[in-house]
């Protein structure tokens, strides 16, 4: 009997020994569980309440850091404009500011350029960061992009010197002028070329004030509002009237080919001053005695069909460094050449943004020597155009996307096309 009972008791002992050590575990185990891991510090669960909410409406970049300069949380703007890698901030000013203001509780605030990335032209980003405490161990990094800012701004800028600039040559000529018609006074001849170098010099101011309200209407207004359909031909004609003076001058002729009866759709006075600017600057840049061309064609496109106007001169050409800056404004590629014609650098751009917002596009072929072809592009107002297209348009064995502009009966030296939409 007394084995029996010492086993039993060793048993019992045994049990709630397992017991015992059963239970241990379990609280051991809820401790671990309660315990924030080392991910789990770096979870939305350690900001102040409201924080996050807050920080996902935001406009800027945001960015959260902890004492150990971890990133607790980042927005995807901060992501995209490349602040944080890796689950650090990358940018090592930034990290400095970090610190400071972790270790003083002051507000700071820097503008930075940044290496933007995925880039290698070098182009800067320009950045507005501004760095705050956020409770007692974090810090908060907002980050504002004031790259295009910052390039509106510059535009507007060299937009109001060029215009003081363009403005101040020829009310300065006009001062000038009338002292020396003052001083001659006594000498008819001498009043009289004065007068006459006066009234170009009033007509070249006239004509700069009127292109930059005809920029700022095509800039401003939504030229669609009043869109109708506008026959091609009327525009042509019209764009050689504007200039039919100043090519008998110069005995340019001025030639009329391509498809007939073809509409396009929008503003009429728009396009009209389009058109007109882009003869208008064929005629002024071309040597005595030679030809401009004017042509449309129909192009079928996957977003809608279009209609091509090409306007072709044989006049000194444009350099491959100048071609892709003739749209800006003011920009002229022979500065004495535009003065000698009256040209203000305004006419190229009136003609971009006319083709912008009408949808459509205006492209440039030149070559030094060889000649211009400006391409205006625009939708085709297909309710009023007869599908049907000349016969003449395959001679030759070419087809309507590589045929060229000069379709006269006596053509000009051909260029090569274009390039056409697919």
């Amino acid at each position: 009997m007394n084995v029996d009972a010492a086993v039993a008791a060793v048993a019992a002992i045994a049990g709630l020994c397992t017991g015992v050590f059963a239970m241990l575990a379990f609280r051991w185990s809820e401790r671990d569980q309660a315990k924030p891991s080392r991910s789990s510090l770096h979870t939305d669960a350690v900001l102040p309440p409201g924080v996050d909410t807050v920080l996902s409406v935001l406009r800027s970049s945001a960015v959260v850091l902890d004492e150990a300069d971890a990133v607790v949380k980042a927005s995807s703007a901060a992501y995209a404009l490349g602040l944080v890698r890796g689950g650090k901030l990358a940018v090592e000013p930034m990290m400095q500011m970090a610190r400071d203001t972790r270790r003083d509780g002051e507000i700071r605030q820097v503008e930075l350029d940044l290496p933007r990335r995925g880039t290698g032209r070098g182009e800067a980003l320009a950045v507005s960061a501004r760095v705050a405490p956020l409770g007692s161990r974090l810090v908060l990094l907002l980050v504002e992009d004031l790259t295009e800012a910052r390039r509106i701004e510059a535009v507007r800028r060299d937009f109001v010197a060029n215009v003081s600039h363009e403005l101040k040559t020829p009310v300065g000529a006009l001062s000038l002028l009338s002292e020396a018609v003052m001083d001659a006074s006594d000498d008819p001849e001498a009043v009289e070329r004065f007068a006459g170098r006066m009234q170009n010099e009033a007509t070249r101011l006239t004509n700069l004030v009127q292109e930059l309200i005809d920029l700022s209407r095509v800039q401003n207004d939504n030229p669609l509002e009043d869109a109708e359909p506008v026959r091609v031909d009327e525009l042509v004609a019209e764009a050689m009237d504007r200039c039919r003076q100043q090519a008998g001058a110069k005995q340019i002729t001025m030639a009329v080919g391509g498809t007939a009866d073809l509409h396009i759709w929008g503003n009429r006075g728009q396009l009209a001053a389009a058109l007109g600017n882009l003869v208008e600057n064929a005629v002024n840049y071309s040597p005595a005695r030679t030809r401009v061309g004017i042509a449309g064609r129909h192009v079928s496109a996957p977003g809608g069909d279009l209609i091509e106007i090409a306007v072709t001169d044989q006049g000194i050409g444009i350099s491959e460094k100048d071609r892709d800056r003739v749209f800006e404004r003011f920009y002229r590629v022979d500065p004495a050449r535009s003065r000698a014609t009256g040209g203000t650098g305004l006419g190229l751009a009136i003609v971009k943004h006319v083709a912008a917002s009408h949808g459509g596009e205006v492209t440039v072929w030149s070559a030094e020597g060889q000649g211009s072809t400006f391409t205006l592009r625009l939708p085709e107002a297909g309710s009023v155009r007869d599908r049907e297209r000349p016969a003449d348009l395959s001679a030759e064995g070419l087809d309507d996307e590589d045929r060229p502009y000069e379709t006269f009966n006596d053509p000009l030296p051909a260029h090569p096309a274009p390039e056409v939409l697919p």
